[in-house]
């Protein structure tokens, strides 16, 4: 239950921050019975006919924007959640100390946020334009602290899954499992008998928040906005009661389904609100049977929860073998199939 204890050492190197050239052309790693090194083009050879495979249906925002003060000290913006048409909460990056009641010009354009509040580590910004309409006109695609460039064009496009929903434009970080699906590879998983179906979890910043206790169990985690409908839910349970895996595409994916379930008596049920579910190993999964994501951060949320999924002497395994193999780690990198530890 110690920190440490999912430690690893990762050569920057192997942090990918470029996508592959053509979406879907990423290696994957099955943790199955033993190790086995693919192409994530073979997903199919691991999966049952049958399988019903889950996807997160949220939409990236172009949440980073630019601006300054009147004193023309420079501020970066990063959207948290949109709460309300002109309102948000936001991390703040100034090289002049913002406060309460501060004004952030942004460039080139007669907008105005006017910082309402300061938060523990967040603030609460009223933006003078709808906040969605801003962040269209001047945002530019969060990429993740660990990608160190700018975002560019191809990023619009490299950072969103192929089945992302315009009207579920709430996230600030994309379901990374899901970026290796190109439109073709879908088609003929569906065609092979492999099923399908959606759930949306809106990714907050929480998910790059480190872990800074020493004993996991007094970590507390980020809360996120999660959804799922009675359709799949319908698909869900008939999968379940046919005897068929539920597989779940990526990490967020599996807090929902999990946390819906640890609401619900171990049931799956049509549920919108949020969770708050730490996953970590000694949780017992009730839904969930197989899971694809990419490789995460040592010491993380994430790690821990797939370590809890896969088991963690196993997952450690998997993880030096991808380090020695030079698997890309983690948005734009490869990918992992990983069946459940019984």
């Amino acid at each position: 239950m110690y920190l440490d204890s999912f430690d690893f050492n990762l050569p920057k190197d192997l942090i990918a921050s470029e996508p592959p050239k053509e979406r879907g052309k990423s290696r994957l790693l099955v943790l199955d019975k033993g190790i086995q090194d693919k192409a994530f083009s073979q997903l199919r050879d691991s999966l049952m006919e049958g399988d019903l495979l889950v996807l997160n249906n949220t939409k990236v925002l172009k949440a980073r924007i630019k601006g300054q003060k009147k004193t023309g000290a420079q501020v970066e913006i990063l959207i948290e959640r949109i709460e309300d048409i002109y309102l948000a909460t936001a991390q703040t990056k100034s090289n002049s100390k913002l406060k309460e009641g501060d004004i952030i010009y942004l460039e080139g354009e007669s907008l105005e946020v006017l910082v309402l509040e300061k938060l523990e580590y967040l603030c609460r910004l009223q933006f003078s334009r709808p906040v969605r309409d801003v962040l269209e006109l001047k945002g530019n695609v969060p990429l993740p602290p660990y990608i160190k460039r700018p975002a560019n064009n191809a990023d619009e496009t490299r950072y969103q899954t192929v089945y992302a929903h315009p009207d579920k434009l709430n996230s600030v970080a994309a379901p990374t499992a899901g970026l290796h699906f190109n439109s073709r590879h879908l088609e003929s998983l569906s065609s092979s008998g492999i099923q399908f179906t959606e759930i949306t979890l809106d990714i907050g910043l929480g998910t790059f928040k480190p872990i800074k206790v020493s004993n996991i169990r007094d970590h507390v985690i980020h809360k996120e906005r999660i959804s799922i409908d009675q359709q799949s839910v319908d698909c869900i349970l008939k999968a379940k009661q046919e005897g068929r895996r539920v597989v779940s595409v990526g990490t967020t994916v599996l807090r929902t389904l999990e946390s819906v379930a640890s609401m619900n008596g171990g049931n799956v049920s049509a549920y919108k609100g949020e969770t708050s579910l730490f996953i970590y190993p000694g949780y017992e999964f009730q839904v969930v049977d197989a899971l694809i994501t990419n490789f995460h951060l040592p010491k993380s949320s994430l790690f821990l929860l797939v370590s809890a999924f896969g088991g963690s002497e196993r997952m450690m395994s998997a993880y030096l073998h991808a380090i020695d193999s030079q698997y890309k780690f983690f948005s734009y990198g490869d990918a992992m199939f990983i069946s459940a530890f019984k």
